[in-house]
């Protein structure tokens, strides 16, 4: 029988979509992490979600912000400001925006972005991204951080990505990625000739004084990208890039740290090489074309694959027209 009285109980209300508003931290989670015992009390929510929450002043800890690396005590009272999450999460609006879907359940969709649809709002894109084609496409993905979206491509980039429709799968996917049984494999076209396949493992953070930009730093983030060659033409190469890590322009920072940047990349390539082709690709030639993961609800391994864009398809038929 519930005890209303019972500061132990969580205190759930309809307004927060089934989020408890109000619970206490046990006594024998006392001395552990704070975001890994509240991990430990709300397993639905990743940690970093809940490290997240926590720093953005979200979820309140005997009525402060707390910081997610202090011991907990025992006997706090959380709080989790449910309705100023769903608004600080879902501030933008639907707009009916084709999306090419590879595969949609009641858990996840896969979908095959084209280059040029920026993925999520921001910097000077507030309209017209792939979230805002999310909300119109399946509307209760509102109720979810970034509208489910658990890994991003950057504008430029084309392929796929998957899409959480639940907060369970998305969770379940964001711990995937952690523990790398998300398998994402790319097609690169890097400058130069690449004699044999090879690991990148070198961490990757903002660039010391570009702050647009990353860049192989010392205090980065651990990064390791996996790169074999596909194919080789007389002034690039085609090479498969597998990703143990998931950091910003993580395969553009790691090939050009190896002299072989990506083919039209202004930002991490060359202006210019001299050879008309690829001086003349507008964008650069990176595509997600492989795609595996354990599906949250069956357990079942699943793969999808995407077919070179034709931008990027007739890039290539165009140098082994050259080569031949």
């Amino acid at each position: 029988m519930n005890n209303a009285s019972d500061t132990n109980a969580p205190d759930y209300s309809p307004a927060t979509r089934g989020i408890p508003r109000h619970t206490a931290i046990p006594a024998e989670l006392a001395g552990v992490r704070l975001d890994v015992a509240l991990a430990r009390l709300f397993p639905t929510y990743s940690r970093s979600r809940l490290q997240a929450w926590m720093k953005d002043g979200h979820l309140l800890v005997d009525g402060q912000p707390a910081d997610p690396k202090r011991k907990a005590c025992g006997g706090e009272t959380v709080e989790f400001a449910a309705e100023e999450m769903v608004a600080s999460e879902s501030p933008y609006g639907a707009e009916e925006i084709p999306l090419a879907v590879v595969f949609e359940d009641d858990c996840l969709l896969v979908v095959d972005k084209p280059a040029g649809l920026v993925v999520h709002p921001g910097n000077g894109n507030w309209s017209g991204t792939l979230l805002n084609a999310l909300l119109h496409h399946a509307p209760a993905v509102a109720e979810l951080p970034r509208a489910g979206i658990v890994h991003r491509l950057d504008k430029d980039t084309s392929g796929l990505l998957v899409v959480a429709k639940t907060l369970e799968t998305q969770t379940d996917l964001v711990r995937q990625l952690q523990a790398r049984t998300v398998k994402r494999h790319y097609l690169a076209l890097v400058h130069g000739c690449v004699t044999g396949g090879g690991i990148v493992d070198s961490p990757v953070g903002r660039h010391p004084t570009q702050r647009t930009r990353m860049a192989v730093v010392e205090q980065g983030r651990e990064a390791r990208t996996h790169y074999s060659v596909k194919e080789r033409f007389a002034a690039a190469t085609l090479l498969e890039c597998r990703l143990d890590t998931g950091r910003t322009h993580q395969i553009r920072v790691h090939m050009a740290s190896i002299g072989h940047p990506l083919v039209g990349d202004a930002t991490y390539g060359r202006r210019r090489c001299g050879v008309a082709l690829l001086d003349g690709f507008p964008r650069q030639a990176l595509h997600a074309w492989r795609l595996g993961l354990i599906h949250p609800a069956s357990r079942a391994e699943m793969q999808w694959e995407s077919v070179l864009p034709g931008d990027y398809a007739g890039l290539l038929n165009a140098l082994r027209t050259a080569a031949a």
